[in-house]
Order: structure tokens, then C-alpha cells, then sequence
């Protein structure tokens, strides 16, 4: 179970602002049904551009809930242009707090109030609709991963998958997360070669580690039979062997989480 503070138990439970506003100044949304987090934010704003008033609706968790709610109380009374400056971090501050694993929640509010304001200026949200998607899963772009590595300096996948949820579904983008993160934080993009023997062992333990306990799940297991250099030798065992999905589960889980924790040009071979 999740470990909340009071703060965000009491907006969950009494959430502020919440419904919708009739003939609003701007209008935002974040997320999506298929991705189970969704928010719409209202703004009324003055003609000095101070925010009388701000409504949401949400599809989600009471984190989701909560960092909707406790945002509406933040930006009543600025001005939009400051408004503009609250970050994801001083809404999860403002909570107490997020587990690591909800703190996207606090990012969509954000996303969120960007888009509204956006729609107050009238500018084209999706001027960059033809940029790169890293997550498919949850249509997330290059540009905003970036952004979010910086603005919180994200170091691992894991923290990114935190954030905004990239990676956190079929994996397959795991790998493409990691060199975004290498770029933006200036990593070595190679690691140190590896002897066979080193290989092996790290392999094994990313295996027991990382891979087996989610197939185990479904009655199936992995074995490692050899490694020739970047070409993974495996063999499924138990339900996955004869799984008609077991090409999908190497491709876009096995391989993906090896790339991810060795080297981009690892080649998972069935055997």
C-alpha cells in the first residue's frame, strides 16, 4: 500500500474545486482513458489576467485526485503569466509528498495547466504533433521526456517510468529512455566491455532479477543457454515455450530489459 501523507488523504477525500466551469477562459487536458490518468482544468481569468477561479475533472487514482485538487489552490489568485511558473515539484511538495511511483500524477496536473494556458494565448499546442514518440504506449514524445529529466533530474529509467509513465507498459521504449537519459545527463554512451564470464553472470542476474518474476507470473521461466559477444542465446521453459506470444515477450520484454541494463546492441536469439 501506498504510504500518503495527510495532505494528500485530506484532498482526496475532500477534494477542492472540482466540477467544471461554464463558459471558461481555458480550457486544458492531460493524459488519457487508455492510460488510466485523465485531467481537464478550467480557468476563469479577469481582464488583468489574475485567475478567479479554476475547476478540474479527473479520471484516476486519489493521487491523480489529490494533485488536481491541491494545483487549483495554488494558481486561484495569481496571475496567469505566473501561474505559468508552478512546477510538478512544488505541486508533489505542496502534498507532502508523492511515492516515487505517483509522481506522475503531479506531472499530468502540470501538463495540464500548461495546455490550459496555452489555449488562453491561443497557441498551437500541437505545433510539434509531428515530433518523435518514444512511448507508444502512451503516445509520450522525445521533446517531453527531455524536459522532464531535466526539470527533475531523473538519472534511471525506473525514475522516468515514475514520472510519466514512458516505459511502463509492453517496455519495448526501456532502451530509447536510457539514451535519452544518457544525453541529457552527459552519460558515456558505451559501458566498459565485458568479459564472457562477466557477461554471463550479468545477464543471470538481471534474469532473476528482473525478468523471471514477471514470467513466473504466467507459469512460464527463461533459461540462459550461451552468449557469443552481443548475441543472447535463451531458451522459454514452462507456458511461455509454447506461448503464441513468446516472440513479443523476447523482443519487447527480454531484449528490451537487457538492452536497458547492458548495451543497446544486444540480440536476443531463441534456441
Amino acid at each position: 500500500m501506498w504510504n500518503y501523507s495527510e495532505t494528500v488523504m485530506d484532498h482526496y477525500r475532500n477534494p477542492r474545486n472540482a466540477g467544471s466551469i461554464e463558459n471558461a477562459d481555458a480550457i486544458g487536458e492531460a493524459g488519457s482513458l487508455s492510460c488510466g490518468d485523465m485531467l481537464k482544468l478550467y480557468l476563469k481569468v479577469d481582464k488583468n489576467g489574475i485567475i478567479t477561479d479554476a475547476k478540474f475533472q479527473t479520471f484516476g487514482c486519489g493521487s491523480a485526485v489529490a494533485s488536481s485538487s491541491i494545483m487549483t489552490e495554488m494558481i486561484i489568485g495569481k496571475h496567469i503569466d505566473e501561474a505559468r511558473k508552478l512546477t510538478n515539484k512544488q505541486i508533489a511538495e505542496a502534498l507532502g509528498g508523492l511515492p516515487p511511483e505517483k509522481m506522475h500524477c503531479s506531472v499530468m496536473g502540470h501538463e495540464a495547466l500548461e495546455a490550459a494556458i496555452a489555449n488562453y494565448y491561443h497557441e498551437d499546442v500541437k505545433a510539434n504533433s509531428d515530433e518523435e514518440i518514444v512511448c507508444q504506449c502512451f503516445d509520450i514524445s522525445k521533446s517531453f521526456l527531455e524536459n522532464e529529466i531535466k526539470a527533475n533530474n531523473l538519472k534511471t529509467v525506473d525514475e522516468v517510468t515514475n514520472y510519466t509513465k514512458a516505459g511502463g507498459a509492453c517496455g519495448k521504449c526501456r532502451g530509447k529512455i536510457q539514451e535519452i537519459l544518457n544525453a541529457v545527463n552527459n552519460n558515456p554512451q558505451e559501458a566498459p566491455k565485458l568479459t564472457k564470464t562477466q557477461m554471463i553472470i550479468k545477464i543471470n542476474n538481471i534474469i532473476e532479477k528482473y525478468i523471471s518474476p514477471e514470467l513466473r507470473k504466467d507459469g512460464g521461466d527463461i533459461e540462459l543457454i550461451d552468449v557469443d559477444e552481443n548475441e543472447i542465446k535463451v531458451k522459454l521453459t514452462g507456458r511461455c515455450q509454447s506461448c503464441s506470444s513468446a516472440n513479443l515477450t523476447l523482443t519487447h520484454f527480454v531484449e528490451a530489459m537487457l538492452k536497458e541494463h547492458i548495451n543497446e546492441n544486444i540480440k536476443i536469439i531463441q534456441v
